[in-house]
């Protein structure tokens, strides 16, 4: 199993770090840098996050933003939301937050019941074309929205609900792996089942949480789990699973 993943022309590890409950303290401020110096290498956040904090918290600690990380932010969560002069404001927001010239990605966070999709990918190719943010990704989305997509521009990622017990995008993880895009469940650990996860879990002297994110793994080669926290030791505990194999008698019992 590749424990890396290409995103454009950087490499990062493919368990990254979820950032939805990061406020601005300075004790969080450390908590990424120690994020970084474990291996994290993609950091995912958006224009919503506790209200801009995250971005601004990221942005503190990191600046000047180190070439090999991936610091990922999304615009356009609410309806409305996805009209273009509001994801150019959201865009120029994020900049400011994350202390940037250049966001690495940037997500449109949900497609908009009030404008056509086209539109608002339209308003971040002119944010790529600008030089403003460097790839572009979707997130909640079916197969037919990422071809739509497509069509306006290239997708270097989808980020969809995914993980042992939720499968509505089977199909989605399906097509970005024949595709070449990067697959990025969030919630990746909520719900976790019993039985089997703990029974692997004990096999392998690991936690349930590592064995479901091997699981991810080695569902498809374009994952790249994000699972959130505030904890040093989860963090370490979660990048773990890169080195967690699994078989194939026990991929199967999950699956």
């Amino acid at each position: 199993m590749n424990a890396t993943i290409r995103i454009g022309d950087v490499e990062v590890a493919r368990i990254g770090l979820g950032t939805n409950r990061l406020r601005h303290t300075s004790e969080n401020e450390a908590f990424v840098r120690e994020a970084v110096a474990a291996g994290v290498r993609m950091i995912d956040t958006a224009h919503t996050y506790t209200g801009g904090d995250s971005e601004a918290t990221i942005g503190a600690a990191l600046s000047p933003m180190p070439g090999e990380l991936i610091v990922a932010t999304k615009g356009g969560y609410a309806a409305g939301h996805g009209r273009p002069e509001v994801l150019r404001g959201q865009v120029e927001e994020s900049l400011r937050r994350l202390r940037v010239d250049s966001i690495p990605l940037y997500y449109l966070h949900r497609v908009d019941p009030e404008t056509p999709l086209e539109d608002s990918l339209g308003a971040l190719k002119e944010s790529q074309d600008a030089g403003l943010v460097r790839h572009v990704g979707i997130s909640e989305v079916t197969v037919d929205q990422i071809e739509r997509a497509r069509r306006v521009l290239p997708i270097a990622a989808v980020q969809d609900h995914y993980n042992l017990v939720e499968r509505k995008y089977e199909g989605v993880v399906d097509h970005c792996e024949r595709e070449g895009i990067v697959f990025v469940p969030f919630f990746p650990l909520r719900q976790l089942p019993s039985g089997p996860l703990d029974e692997i879990a004990d096999r392998h002297g690991a936690t349930p949480a590592q064995v479901a994110l091997a699981w991810l793994l080695r569902r498809s080669p374009a994952m790249l789990p994000i699972p959130g926290t505030l904890s040093v030791d989860h963090l370490r505990e979660n990048l773990a699973a890169l080195d967690l194999e699994l078989d194939e008698a026990e991929f199967t019992a999950l699956r």
